[in-house]
């Protein structure tokens, strides 16, 4: 009879890490919210209000900045407070993986996408980084389905969990008084410029070690593509001015 053989030793997993970076910008947009909310309790909601708070009058008259300055301005207390914490919360996450630029990007365009939509779609005035947040909340998003395979069940259940989030925040958005359309806006700005420029992480087994690559790095295309959901967004706008005149 043949001996039995040897028992072959088991060959031990091996994890790649994701390149980060450390958050800074989100610590930049926090502040800058908290800061002006704090001017405005000095000196007056009421004036901020006037000149930056999204009015569709004054942006049909072509004021176009207030789709850009409602995202840093606050109603009250429990708004500062609530919209701080989201974006601690999901702000660094996102950072951390998509980097500062990718980040200010999405940020950014995710607000005027929720201020475009909340002019084309709601009549009354609206003001907070809730549209920029909720682009936050789609980026995440197409960041976990992307890497669904990748994350195994954590990476599912996390993206279980950011759904419900983003569900349950539109529900409570259809309360009186919150514009719920402009957290759709920021939503599917956030969701449609992660899919164009946001990280595509795949290893890559080239010497010296293996490693992890973005496959979707920020270049020139990925700029193009910036730029083309900033045209739409700006044609979006036109169309609405005319349709408001």
């Amino acid at each position: 009879m043949n001996p039995a053989p040897p028992p072959v030793a088991p060959v031990p997993s091996r994890f790649l890490t994701i390149p980060t970076v450390k958050p800074r910008l989100t610590y930049v947009f926090l502040w800058l919210n908290i800061i002006i909310f704090i001017l405005q309790s000095i000196t007056g909601s009421e004036i901020w209000f006037a000149y930056g708070a999204k009015v569709n009058q004054a942006i049909v008259a072509g004021e176009w900045w207030r789709l850009i300055t409602p995202m840093f301005l606050h109603s009250g207390p429990a708004h500062i407070a609530f919209n701080s914490y989201a974006l601690y919360a999901f702000g660094r996450q996102v950072e951390t993986v998509f980097g500062h630029r990718r980040f200010f990007i999405t940020y950014m365009v995710s607000g005027v996408a929720g201020s475009a939509f909340s002019f084309a779609l709601s009549p009354h005035p609206a003001v907070g980084a809730s549209g920029a947040i909720f682009g936050l909340l789609g980026a995440l998003l197409i960041y976990l389905y992307r890497h669904r395979h990748v994350f195994g069940e954590w990476g599912r259940r996390q993206l279980m969990e950011i759904l419900i989030i983003a569900g349950l925040n539109l529900l409570i958005g259809l309360a009186p008084g919150i514009d719920d359309w402009g957290h759709v806006g920021g939503l599917v700005g956030g969701s449609v410029l992660a899919w164009l420029v946001g990280p595509i992480y795949v290893a890559s087994f080239e010497p010296p070690e293996p490693h992890v690559v973005d496959r979707n790095p920020l270049g020139l295309q990925q700029w193009l593509a910036v730029l083309a959901v900033a045209l739409a967004l700006g044609a979006l706008t036109l169309v609405n001015i005319n349709l408001q005149r």
